[in-house]
């Protein structure tokens, strides 16, 4: 299990996601596409990053517009795999 990420640390993580907001517990991006299917497109290959880390965040699909959210619920908080997790996510936006 991992730890959680130190607040001096989350402040230097959250510059390298700027896309990312940090609320409590979890960050969370909101993405909007043109289409539905875009968004639908997306989904899929977030869980696809997510199935392979084998750690999932939070997805919530309103037409054209995708909410994300990440959090380690088994401690509770934020730790570097949910990190890593957002920047991959990011790549699929490049």
């Amino acid at each position: 299990m991992s730890d959680l990420v130190e607040e001096d640390e989350l402040n230097a993580l959250l510059k390298k996601l700027p896309e990312w907001d940090h609320e409590e517990k979890t960050i969370t991006r909101v993405v909007e596409f043109d289409e539905f299917m875009d968004g639908i497109d997306f989904v899929n290959a977030v869980a696809e990053i997510a199935e392979e880390a084998g750690h999932h965040p939070d997805i919530d699909i309103r037409w054209c517009t995708v909410n994300l959210s990440l959090t380690t619920h088994e401690v509770g908080g934020l730790t570097e795999l949910d990190f890593e997790i957002a920047k991959k996510i990011d790549t699929l936006l490049d």
